[in-house]
């Protein structure tokens, strides 16, 4: 019997970055039950679109991601700002 998992809200943070993009092929590949992805990047590529399972999905910014409660965050954007946001991330 197979138990069906539950569909999460993903956020990656440094989506559009070369690491950032590895992370959405693995998440894709190994069939992570991404219900929502929360493609996160810097001012300088929000609006632009990063492809996930076959869609065009907007990049938001850190504040917009916070806002929206990922279930999981998974973060490829630098020590500093991982620092700074992965605790937030927690609390939320």
């Amino acid at each position: 019997m197979s138990k069906t998992l539950p569909q999460l809200r993903v956020a990656v943070v440094g989506a559009t970055g070369m690491v950032g993009r590895t992370m959405l092929k693995v998440l894709e590949k190994r069939a992570f039950p991404v219900g929502d992805l929360i493609p996160v990047a810097s001012a300088r590529s929000v609006g632009k679109h990063v492809e996930f399972a076959g869609e065009q999905v907007e990049v938001v910014d850190v504040d917009t991601a916070l806002s929206l409660k990922p279930h999981v965050a998974l973060f490829s954007a630098g020590g500093v700002l991982s620092l700074e946001w992965a605790p937030k991330f927690a609390a939320a």
